[in-house]
């Protein structure tokens, strides 16, 4: 495992209380992907007891189904476990209690901003947006693709999420 990119006490975290809502259109691939990616990075770097994750589709196709079979094993074999998550749909409640919502690709985010009220748009964000290398505008849903779709996620996700924590740790600091 390489080490953090940053460093961060716990003592500078101890002010940050912080909501991220991760989106995809079924909550079977790619945002439980991201939650348990991220959730591993917060574990990573004991952030876990103050940024709260979860995640939910634009569409309720699979309620209360664990993530896809292939997101999981692809995500197991990077030591990430996704077993215990469940699909839920986006409620309207969300759009207060989360800081961030970070769609997946174009039109969960459009889906989105046709529901959030006017007050909470600002929160809605694309997850790509926070990739540090790699130019992409969207995380791909690999549904209805092979194993190397399932990989090209993960990759995007991990780097995503990397760029994510950054984000949030920076804007702590200011």
């Amino acid at each position: 495992m390489t080490s953090p990119p940053f460093n961060l006490s716990n003592t500078e975290m101890n002010y940050v209380a912080y909501k991220i809502l991760f989106v995809c259109m079924g909550n079977i691939c790619r945002s439980p992907t991201a939650e348990a990616v991220f959730q591993k990075r917060l574990a990573d770097h004991d952030l876990l007891h103050r940024i709260k994750v979860d995640s939910a589709g634009t569409h309720n196709f699979h309620p209360n189904a664990p993530p896809d079979e292939r997101s999981q094993a692809h995500a197991r074999k990077r030591g990430y476990d996704l077993s215990h998550l469940r699909a839920r749909p986006v409620v309207d409640s969300d759009f207060e209690e989360f800081d961030l919502l970070l769609t997946m690709d174009w039109d969960n985010r459009a889906l989105l901003e046709d529901r959030c009220p006017a007050q909470h748009t600002h929160k809605i964000r694309g997850f790509a947006e926070f990739l540090q290398t790699t130019q992409a505008s969207v995380i791909p849903d690999p549904y209805y693709g092979e194993d190397p779709g399932f990989e090209q996620v993960l990759d995007l996700i991990e780097e995503a999420s990397d760029g994510l924590l950054k984000f949030i740790i920076t804007k702590a600091q200011a």
